[in-house]
């Protein structure tokens, strides 16, 4: 009979780290464009996530007379993410932020300040203005940023706990477009990095993975799938797929072929 094969040490107590909190998952998942609470439950506990962001401006998290997110997804065992989500400048940020933390007590945040509507790129000046603002305060924030090697240090040094390049624009499904880019951040970063927006498919997710990055979040993916509870389950595979084949090391490309096994004394 064949023994299955067992992990490594290194796979095996896989986890990271953002500002000293440890998560298994390194998979991040958004709670916008379900049907309902109950199918982004569902779709969270296939995903095998540990963090969820909320659009504080978007998603009831406060108002008992609604239908609540809390009624949903527990914050007692799964780690909500506050984001920015529609807002456009840096004093809009910080406000959101702010009244978040009144109403939840978070202070590990997701920072985006969107420069118009079109794109939804982000605005880099007001991001970095409205980083410095919130780490002075003492909040953490994980910052969506373009996918600029120099924009993404000058988060880190203003204070950004993480730094999340997208790799394509929001909710496009696009996949990652600049994998050179993506890899010099993580290169050069000394905070998490995570690729946010643009993930359209299991094969994205292991794409961001693979280039090192610490994570990866995704909404509009799982939620827009046409079943969104398997989108989930393949996403939580792929990214562990992609850490796996990271941390394994892959062959070096060649420009010609080299046979599997040898051509000298061949019967």
């Amino acid at each position: 009979m064949t023994e299955m094969p067992t992990l490594s040490p290194e796979s095996a107590t896989d986890s990271w780290t953002v500002a000293g909190r440890t998560f298994k998952s390194r998979l991040i998942v958004g709670t916008g464009k379900y049907k309902d609470f109950a199918q982004n439950a569902a779709a969270l506990e296939a995903s095998g996530a540990e963090i969820v962001t909320v659009a504080v401006r978007r998603v009831n998290v406060s108002d008992s007379k609604a239908p609540m997110l809390t009624d949903f997804i527990d914050p007692k065992k799964t780690t909500y993410l506050p984001n920015t989500a529609g807002c456009f400048n840096a004093d809009e940020a910080i406000r959101t932020l702010r009244l978040a933390r009144e109403a939840g007590g978070w202070d590990l945040v997701k920072l985006e300040v969107l420069g118009e509507a079109k794109t939804l790129y982000p605005d880099m000046r007001e991001t970095l203005k409205a980083t410095e603002v919130l780490a002075n305060e003492g909040f953490l924030p994980m910052v969506y940023c373009t996918d600029d090697p120099i924009a993404a240090k000058q988060l880190e040094d203003a204070g950004a706990v993480a730094v999340m390049p997208l790799g394509a624009p929001i909710g496009s499904g696009l996949g990652i477009q600049n994998r050179v880019t993506i890899r010099l951040i993580v290169e050069g970063a000394n905070v998490p990095v995570l690729v946010d927006a643009g993930v359209g498919t299991a094969s994205d997710a292991a794409v961001a993975m693979e280039l090192g990055c610490e994570g990866v979040l995704m909404n509009t993916a799982i939620a827009e799938a046409k079943d969104p509870i398997l989108m989930a389950r393949a996403m939580k595979l792929s990214v562990e797929a992609g850490r796996s084949a990271y941390l394994a090391g892959r062959m070096q490309k060649r420009r010609y072929a080299d046979p599997s096994s040898p051509l000298a004394g061949l019967i």
